[in-house]
């Protein structure tokens, strides 16, 4: 008796030809983990135009803040946090959005704001790190361009938050 392998075949071939599914994937309850989270921390106080004026724009939620923090090392303002790929997140992946929730440095070797919480975030499942960068890799995209950090003599041409050291 003579068994055809033609089937194998097909069903190989089929396989090979579905798409491909990205590492990045997420499913709906990752990324409604996620969206919990960010809302859960504040992210949106810091990275949302509008929030320290009294007038959130959630048109562009979390697309960067427009008020900057004035500390002692300088002035830094909340970055766009969408997939925007000019002024957002767009160009980095999961992997580097965890890894400056957690280290507080960024694909390009910066370190982040002191005043960003990444050293209780690094205290995150994996999970939920995971969740949270998914959720913002899945975000409409904001164009919107918040100033570069300002070293501390430098004066900034935006509304600013002094932090003062009692």
């Amino acid at each position: 008796m003579r068994t055809s392998c033609s089937g194998f075949w097909y069903l190989l071939l089929a396989c090979l030809c579905l798409p491909v599914a990205s590492t990045e994937a997420a499913d709906g309850a990752t990324v409604a983990r996620g969206k919990y989270l960010v809302q859960l921390g504040g992210c949106s106080d810091c990275h949302t135009p509008g929030y320290f004026l009294g007038k959130v724009d959630m048109s562009r939620y979390l697309g960067g803040s427009d008020v900057g923090f004035r500390i002692p090392p300088g002035t830094f303002v909340g970055p766009n946090l969408t997939p925007d790929k000019e002024t957002g997140l767009g160009k980095w992946s999961v992997g580097d959005i965890i890894t400056a929730i957690r280290t507080g440095v960024t694909p390009e070797g910066r370190t982040l704001a002191e005043i960003m919480p990444w050293r209780d975030l690094a205290h995150l499942t994996d999970a939920d790190a995971r969740s949270i960068a998914l959720y913002l890799k899945s975000l409409p995209p904001v164009s919107h361009t918040v100033p570069e950090p300002l070293g501390p003599n430098d004066k900034p041409s935006f509304p600013v938050l002094t932090v003062v050291a009692p």
